[in-house]
């Protein structure tokens, strides 16, 4: 899922859940639920296999849609500090996987396999880019109507 989706899901998490510490879990492992759903994604394989400044239109995309999502949290949420707190944490793993991209090590190779390999198992399925994007634009939708509870 694109980083947006991950923020404000994680942020809906932080806003509904009133206990800090199961929020904060729900969060963190909501991005895996998330990346269960057939969905897609902006293509990231110019950050691994080229210079900085090739890969400078993926690494725009990636900034531009974190930002929109912090724009959205800000805009749409009260703004309490566990709200950040749990968006931030909803996309920890993708960033737990960018790390073992330039810093390997056990763990994170661990990490990744189970996030990429296990996790987004449906990802080479053959399922139309509409219910791809449709799952994305429903979470999206939910995020926002937990704000209403």
């Amino acid at each position: 899922m694109i980083l947006l989706v991950h923020l404000l899901f994680g942020a809906a998490i932080g806003s509904v859940v009133k206990n800090i510490p199961i929020a904060i879990i729900l969060a963190f492992l909501s991005h895996y639920f998330l990346d269960f759903i057939p969905h897609t994604e902006y293509p990231i394989g110019s950050i691994r296999k080229q210079p900085w400044q090739r890969a400078l239109p993926e690494i725009t995309k990636i900034f531009l849609d974190f930002c929109l999502g912090i724009l959205l949290i800000f805009l749409l949420f009260k703004n309490q500090p566990i709200v950040y707190i749990c968006a931030f944490l909803a996309i920890l793993p993708d960033g737990f996987t960018v790390l073992n991209n330039h810093f390997p090590n056990k763990i994170l190779e661990l990490h990744r396999r189970i996030h990429i390999e296990k996790i987004h198992f449906l990802k080479n399925k053959k399922i139309s880019i509409f219910w791809r994007i449709f799952s994305q634009v429903i979470v999206v939708i939910l995020s926002i109507m937990l704000l209403k509870i």
